[in-house]
């Protein structure tokens, strides 16, 4: 399996002078999504946490909506990249046939694009009403917990992060972070991994917690949100007009621009007390 941080040489300037030195930076490898032997996606990731990764994207495509629909999953490496074999449940093997043919089928009306942006747009369910709540102080230990655990982010400095902050007592804790190269890789594979542990010893409770991201929140990464089902998304950057929107229709509490003691909320901000 490739490295997820490869040693590069290179030519630095310092001081006014350039001389040799050497940097680590990110691996980034096509990884292939294949249900049935029928490749769906390739993807361009770091190589880490590819199990994770393929289960979460399955989850946030609509594919499954359990980890056991996947009933086996075969990870091979090539030089090329990696292809992820996966064979689903039959019910979903059917479902995801159905839904290749109905978008194989004919256009010609001169809205070809509709299909495609349907699919983009689609509808996911509101996350359930609780009484979750989180303070202020937790929005902000949750994103001074995120910068001490970016192992690949502190060597690189080119990778994003997705975490899952599980409240505790008064304060809380960091479950899981992982990091990509693509901010919808990072988030994805932090879906899967919550998937994976759903039903077992340490598994968290999704709606009892918030995902934190590093970066911007576009569309996808509250609907990515939503379907982990999870309430509150915490970004280190802006969202988008269309994240928020689609966050008040999900009931999910949109916080963004966190840094250091400072955040703006954007939707549903009963979530947050001070």
């Amino acid at each position: 399996m490739p490295s997820a941080i490869v040693e590069v040489h290179n030519i630095i300037r310092r001081n006014a002078v350039l001389k040799p030195s050497f940097r680590q930076v990110p691996e980034e490898v096509p990884v292939a999504f294949s249900y049935g032997g029928t490749t769906h996606a390739v993807m361009m990731a770091s190589p880490a946490d590819i199990e994770d990764f393929a289960a979460g994207f399955s989850l946030c495509e609509g594919i499954i909506t359990e980890a056991a629909e996947i009933e086996t999953m075969d990870i091979r490496h090539f030089d090329a990249g990696i292809d992820v074999q996966m064979q689903l449940s039959d019910q979903k093997r059917d479902a995801l046939t159905a839904r290749r043919r109905h978008m194989a089928g004919p256009v010609g009306c001169g809205l070809c694009g509709i299909e495609s942006i349907t699919q983009a747009v689609r509808e996911f369910p509101p996350v359930a009403q609780s009484d979750f709540s989180l303070h202020a102080e937790q929005i902000v230990h949750a994103a001074d917990l995120m910068w001490d655990l970016q192992v690949m982010h502190r060597a690189t400095g080119a990778v994003h992060a997705a975490g899952f902050y599980q409240t505790c007592q008064d304060r809380g804790e960091i479950l899981a972070v992982r990091e990509d190269v693509g901010r919808h890789n990072a988030l994805d594979k932090l879906a899967g991994f919550m998937l994976r542990k759903a039903g077992k010893a340490e598994y968290a409770d999704p709606a009892r917690g918030a995902v934190i991201v590093t970066s911007r929140v576009s569309l996808e990464m509250v609907q990515k949100t939503a379907a982990i089902r999870a309430p509150v998304i915490l970004a280190i950057s802006a969202p988008t007009a269309l994240a928020i929107r689609t966050a008040e229709a999900l009931n999910i509490t949109l916080v963004a621009l966190v840094r250091g003691a400072e955040f703006d909320v954007y939707t549903h901000p009963h979530r947050i007390a001070e």
